[in-house]
């Protein structure tokens, strides 16, 4: 199953270097951006930077909080709350080539030396117990059928009365998901909770909810002004700083298929704010 969840996120040639050629394209040089510059690719989760930031109240950060980051992909969320907390971010990924794009994204913005990211299973962590004063997925548990070992990884990770955060995208009411959508093309690698048995997995593995917030609306609102920007732009105008570039050339019908899918709550998308 893993090799199949990181061969969906595989990128073909260089990722740093399309990168670099997106920023260029929209007139902006890589030595000289902030790491909001690279939002629309590195924060490509539902409602981007804005849902990171909210995340950052929930887990409570100060310039001496240690934070981990489950499921990190190329570290733009790590990035955003070590700007805006003064924290440290440790990331950890399924796919190689985003690790080494996150670190050489990091540099690019003057944060190398606050974030670091290394691959490994969120369901087995390589981290001592209580290592981390938060932790945070944001839309990891889709591709993860043993939610339960991932959870318990967390709270073990965590310190005594540490926040948890896990930000994800569930089944909804509305029936089954459409595909092909950004966490999987099939249903092969698809594992989404109900919004009731996640808040039993989290209780489960040791955590205490403190609050649930469902976003599925505004993220609905956020995703249909996504696919209307991805339909109206011109190929000729080069690369574009979005998720196009991690999920190729099918990304458009994926936008199209998550329009659908929140509109007729076929998904949702929820916090849940725990403590250890």
């Amino acid at each position: 199953m893993t090799d199949a969840v990181a061969r969906h996120y595989q990128t073909g040639g260089d990722l740093v270097r399309a990168i670099a050629d997106a920023l260029r394209t929209a007139g902006k040089d890589p030595a000289r951006i902030t790491a909001a510059d690279l939002a629309g690719v590195d924060e490509f989760h539902v409602r981007g930077r804005a849902a990171t930031l909210e995340l950052a109240g929930f887990l409570r950060l100060d310039a001496g909080s240690r934070l981990l980051d489950i499921g990190s992909g190329l570290g733009g969320p790590a990035r955003a709350m070590a700007e805006a907390c003064g924290c440290h971010v440790t990331g950890i990924d399924l796919t190689p080539a985003y690790c080494a794009a996150a670190t050489a994204l990091s540099a690019w913005v003057g944060l190398a030396d606050r974030v670091d990211f290394s691959a490994g299973d969120a369901t087995a962590l390589p981290f001592a117990d209580a290592a981390f004063d938060a932790a945070m997925t944001i839309h990891v548990a889709m591709n993860i059928a043993a939610k339960d070992r991932m959870y318990a990884e967390a709270r073990r990770v965590l310190k005594p009365g540490g926040r948890f955060v896990a930000y994800d995208i569930l089944q909804g009411e509305g029936g089954e998901v459409l595909y092909p959508v950004p966490w999987a093309r099939t249903a092969a690698i698809s594992h989404l909770a109900t919004p009731g048995a996640m808040a039993a997995l989290l209780e489960g593995a040791g955590f205490t909810l403190l609050e649930t917030h469902d976003s599925t609306a505004a993220g609905q609102l956020w995703f249909e002004r996504l696919a209307a920007r991805g339909s109206g732009r011109a190929a000729a105008d080069g690369p574009a700083l979005t998720p196009a570039l991690l999920l190729g050339d099918d990304f458009a019908q994926m936008a199209r298929n998550q329009v659908a899918n929140l509109r007729e709550r076929r998904i949702r998308t929820v916090t849940f704010v725990c403590a250890a």
